[in-house]
């Protein structure tokens, strides 16, 4: 069989796997309506090409198999909005005569039903877990009550992205600078860890641009210590609560930690002193 068949069988096998993958995502499980009158299974294409970051002329080019050059960046965009596990994305990437990237820049979207369990048994306390990256990728009730995370879209949910860009969380916070400084030099720790990986420095990137405060801190040398999570919150009812938080480690090779949030009736509203683990 001549290389330009074989090409050419590659590309209708990329079109068939993106499509049948995107027909399986609900528009819940991407933070979208699902509408009464859908006709599409899963998300539409226009929704994918959104989520991705890309147009949709040039997404559709994408889906149908046309000789168009890709990028990593965008492989891994679309691997996350997919919901791709770590055997899917590698698959795509092949199809898409990419090389696999790195490990650490497929960062893990989902949780076993049994960690998801415990989440759930934690409540009252909220809990969430969180990849490398900072994207909370499951949590459970108490958790999505005190941070709106199941109206949110897959992007927005992300620890420092709530910090830095929710104006609506950052009133909640009276300790706002104090944490969010914290919470960047944990970041810091965290990115030492992989600081090749392009999905990571993509997200700094962004992270920069989109928030002057992120920037200016991200610059200046670390005095302010390591925090994991919000030390103060004000609730709905209007009540302040300090708080600590507890770490604990899901996956180590896949760098998911689980938060879990305990209220402190001491009210000493300091977090966690215990020395970071990683």
């Amino acid at each position: 069989m001549s290389p330009v068949k074989s090409l050419a069988r590659t590309r209708r096998e990329l079109a068939e796997f993106v499509r049948q993958r995107r027909e399986r995502v609900t528009p819940a499980e991407v933070g979208l309506p699902s509408g009464p009158r859908r006709r599409t299974p899963g998300l539409r294409r226009e929704e994918v090409a959104a989520l991705a970051g890309v147009g949709i002329t040039w997404y559709t080019w994408f889906e149908q198999g046309r000789d168009i050059n890709v990028s990593e960046t965008f492989l891994l965009n679309l691997s996350r909005v997919l919901k791709l596990d770590d055997e899917d994305c590698c698959h795509l990437f092949m199809l898409a005569q990419q090389r696999p990237p790195a490990y650490e820049a497929r960062q893990a979207t989902a949780v076993s039903r049994l960690t998801q369990a415990v989440l759930d048994q934690l409540a009252p306390c909220p809990a969430y877990v969180m990849n490398l990256r900072w994207d909370l990728v499951a949590w459970n009730q108490s958790a999505d009550h005190w941070f709106r995370l199941n109206e949110r879209a897959d992007t927005e949910r992300n620890l420092l992205r709530l910090v830095f860009r929710d104006d609506v969380l950052r009133e909640r916070m009276p300790d706002w600078e104090r944490d969010a400084r914290k919470l960047l030099a944990n970041f810091r720790c965290d990115l030492a860890v992989a600081p090749e990986d392009p999905t990571m420095t993509a997200f700094v990137d962004e992270m920069r641009r989109l928030s002057e405060p992120f920037r200016h801190w991200w610059d200046e040398p670390d005095r302010q210590g390591y925090q994991r999570g919000i030390s103060r919150l004000t609730g709905d009812d209007g009540r302040v609560r300090s708080l600590r938080h507890e770490m604990l480690i899901v996956d180590e090779h896949l760098h998911l930690r689980m938060l879990v949030y305990f209220e402190d009736e001491a009210g000493n509203g300091v977090g966690d002193t215990a020395p970071r683990g990683n």
